[in-house]
């Protein structure tokens, strides 16, 4: 059956929006959140535009007080019967989306936005404008994206489908980014299965890099970079990893991370949103397929970035694809961002991508 994408809305103590999106036959059944939670509307983040680097930063100093590393047993994501416990106070749940306590960015409701303009001023600021939401894969604490069944899996998927059309469509909202960041090598404060969903109300700079160069590919070659690529990357075959009806995944020809997989479509579409039925049920399989190889890479569970690239209408060459990256560059060994890539942005990658595409291969 497929899963139904009409939330059970609810709210936290403290004002922010929890949502609940269930599979066929089951109901979380929420509960009043009893926590006596402050509201936050007074420290809220704010961006500031670098002029040496032409972008903006966001200095968010209510991020230091979030939460760190929990006991399993006091795990916030965790379902939360008695509402004094739990960002999700249910009993049970599936998939849950909820406002981001220690938001990076907010206030992106219904009011209208604009970035403030550079009219040559020394230091330009702006209260922040945005969402950030936490979106919860499981109830199970020990579980993670690459193990669940498929049609739990494909309900994730489905929910970013929905946060993505929601969030695009809100008033000074100019990107949608879904990401996952997994394992402590990572940074990652709560081990819970769970993922982020920012709306920036700006384009980020790595997109904006990379729509230049599309537009100049079109420009010179009349043709799109991103297709391109994959018609390229499908005829080497060297770095393929899996390769359906829907979707391909590879390591690309100029690869930063020790690990590092793209997915492509095989029909161009901009953002999840424009994924029929059929690729819906081809992106979660191949997804769930290369995060599954990746774990068996090693001993443990890879430590890994997983980050959708998504386009609206307008950027008229986008391709939406899904980008999983590591930093761990052998069984006991980390790739480190030292100086010439944290300072530089010149990558220096210790692995062929080559090399790792035949080992996901075997996998």
């Amino acid at each position: 059956m497929t899963p139904t994408t009409a939330p059970t809305r609810w709210k936290l103590s403290d004002g922010r929006d929890l949502l609940f999106f269930e599979l066929p036959g089951h109901s979380s059944a929420p509960v009043p959140d009893r926590r006596a939670l402050p509201h936050q509307a007074d420290t809220k983040s704010e961006l500031r535009f670098d002029p040496t680097t032409g972008q903006w930063v966001i200095i968010a100093a209510l991020r230091q007080e979030r939460t760190y590393k929990p006991p399993a047993d006091q795990c916030p994501l965790c379902p939360g019967p008695s509402g004094l416990t739990s960002e999700v106070p249910a009993p049970d749940y599936d998939v849950a989306v909820f406002e981001n306590r220690f938001a990076s960015l907010s206030g992106a409701g219904g009011s209208p936005f604009e970035m403030p303009a550079l009219s040559g001023e020394d230091f330009v600021s702006a209260p922040s404008h945005g969402r950030c939401e936490v979106i919860c894969f499981s109830s199970d604490h020990t579980g993670s994206f690459a193990d669940l069944d498929h049609a739990h899996a494909r309900l994730v998927v489905e929910v970013w489908r929905h946060r993505t059309r929601d969030l695009m469509g809100r008033p000074g909202i100019e990107q949608v980014f879904c990401f996952e960041n997994r394992g402590e090598e990572i940074g990652v404060t709560l081990t819970h299965p769970h993922g982020q969903i920012y709306g920036y109300p700006f384009v980020t700079p790595r997109t904006e890099t990379m729509l230049r160069e599309a537009d100049a590919h079109r420009a010179s070659r009349g043709s799109n970079l991103f297709a391109d690529i994959l018609l390229s990357e499908v005829t080497a075959g060297s770095r393929i990893v899996a390769r359906t009806d829907t979707f391909t995944a590879f390591t690309p020809f100029a690869a930063r991370w020790p690990v590092e997989v793209h997915i492509y479509p095989n029909r161009f579409v901009h953002n999840l949103t424009d994924l029929d039925d059929a690729e819906v049920d081809g992106f979660t399989e191949i997804y769930q397929t290369v995060l599954q190889r990746l774990d068996r890479m090693y001993a443990e569970p890879l430590p890994y970035m997983a980050a959708l690239h998504q386009y609206t209408d307008t950027q008229r060459e986008g391709y939406f694809h899904a980008q999983v990256i590591s930093i761990r560059r052998s069984a006991t060994k980390l790739k480190y961002l030292a100086s010439s890539e944290s300072v530089m942005d010149a990558f220096i990658n210790d692995v062929s991508p080559e090399s790792l595409a035949q080992l996901l291969r075997e996998l």
